[in-house]
C-alpha cells in the first residue's frame, strides 16, 4: 500500500484563519474561531465535497454565545455540547445546540507544527474544559476527544457530532441490521436521496447501539463516506433530513451520539447520556473514512 503524504496549512477564509489538513486523498479544513466548525471535507480523487452550507458562496460571520443555531454560518461540521435543545439544568440556560459551536477555540500550536490540529474550548456556563485533536490516517480521519469536569462533584453531558452533509443522487444510507431495527420502519431512510419526510423534516434517534457505524454509499459513483466510532463510548445515532422543512434548506446529517434525546434534562432523566466524575475526564473517538 502506498503511503500518503499529508500536507498542513493555514490559509485566510473571509477573514478567519483556516487549518487546512490534506494528503493526495482528502482535505479538512478547520476554522477553530468559529467553534472549530469544519467547513469542508473534499474527496480530492474525485473532487467531491461533502460538506453542505446554505445556497449561494459560502458565507462565514461569528455568532454571539446564545444565538440560535439557524441564525449561524451553517456549514459542515459542529460539535454539540453538552445539549443539542435549549434547556435549564441545574439553574444553567443551556442554549441552542449548546456552548461550543458559537465560541472561538484555542489551537496548540506545537501539536500543529507536527501536522495534528488540537483544539480546545473551556465552556462558560457548563464547567467543563473541550478538546479535540484531528489527524489525517490515509484515507481517513480520527477525531479525538476529552471532555474535562472542572467541578469537584459528577457532571452530565449531551455530546453529538453534528455534519450538516451534501446529498447527491444515487446516495444511500448504509447501517447495520441492528441498528436499522431501532429506527421503527421509518421509509425515508431506505432513500434518503430523493425521500421527502413527514413535515419535509425528520429526526430519527436508533439506539442503545450494538454496532457504531453509519455511512453514505453512492450506488452511481462507488464513492462512501463511512462513520465509525465504538458503542460503549457513544451508544446512540442521530439522523436528520429536511427537504425545505426546516428554514427551507436541504441537507442531512448522520449524528453519532450518548444521548437518545436532544436536550439534557430528558438526557438524563432517561438516564441516556454521559457522566464524567469529579475533577474527572471522559475520552472518546470517532472515524470518518472516504472511499
Amino acid at each position: 500500500m502506498k503511503v500518503l503524504t499529508n500536507n498542513f496549512a493555514v490559509r485566510r477564509e473571509q477573514g478567519f484563519e483556516a487549518y487546512v489538513l490534506s494528503n493526495h486523498e482528502i482535505e479538512i479544513v478547520v476554522v477553530p474561531e468559529l467553534g472549530a466548525k469544519i467547513i469542508s471535507l473534499k474527496n480530492l480523487r474525485t473532487g467531491r465535497e461533502w460538506m453542505w452550507h446554505p445556497p449561494g458562496d459560502l458565507e462565514l460571520f461569528r455568532n454571539s454565545p446564545g444565538d440560535n443555531f439557524s441564525r449561524s454560518p451553517l456549514v459542515g461540521v459542529d460539535e454539540c455540547l453538552p445539549t443539542i435543545e435549549s434547556c435549564v439544568w441545574h439553574g444553567r440556560k443551556l442554549p441552542d445546540h449548546g456552548e461550543t459551536w458559537s465560541a472561538e477555540w484555542s489551537v496548540d500550536e506545537e501539536a500543529w507544527q507536527k501536522g495534528v490540529l488540537k483544539t480546545s474550548v473551556s465552556l462558560k456556563i457548563s464547567p467543563f474544559d473541550f478538546e479535540r485533536t484531528i489527524e489525517l490516517d490515509e484515507n481517513g480521519i480520527r477525531l479525538s476527544y476529552q471532555l474535562s469536569n472542572r467541578n469537584s462533584s459528577p457532571e452530565y453531558f449531551l455530546w453529538a457530532l453534528h455534519p450538516l452533509l451534501s446529498l447527491q443522487p444515487g446516495d444511500r444510507l448504509v447501517l447495520p441490521a441492528s441498528t436499522r431495527a431501532l429506527l421503527n420502519g421509518a421509509s425515508w431512510v431506505d432513500a434518503v436521496d430523493s425521500a421527502v419526510p413527514d413535515g419535509n423534516c425528520s429526526k430519527l434517534v436508533a439506539g442503545p447501539l450494538t454496532e457504531a457505524f453509519c455511512g453514505i454509499h453512492n450506488s452511481k459513483t462507488g464513492e462512501r463516506f463511512d462513520f465509525e466510532w465504538n458503542a460503549a463510548e457513544n451508544n446512540a445515532l442521530g439522523l436528520w433530513l429536511t427537504r425545505g422543512g426546516w428554514h427551507g434548506h436541504h441537507h442531512f446529517a448522520i449524528e453519532p451520539t450518548n444521548a437518545g434525546a436532544d436536550a439534557l434534562t430528558e438526557a438524563v432523566g432517561r438516564e441516556c447520556c454521559g457522566m464524567v466524575a469529579g475533577t474527572g475526564s471522559a475520552t472518546w473517538q470517532v472515524r470518518i473514512r472516504i472511499r
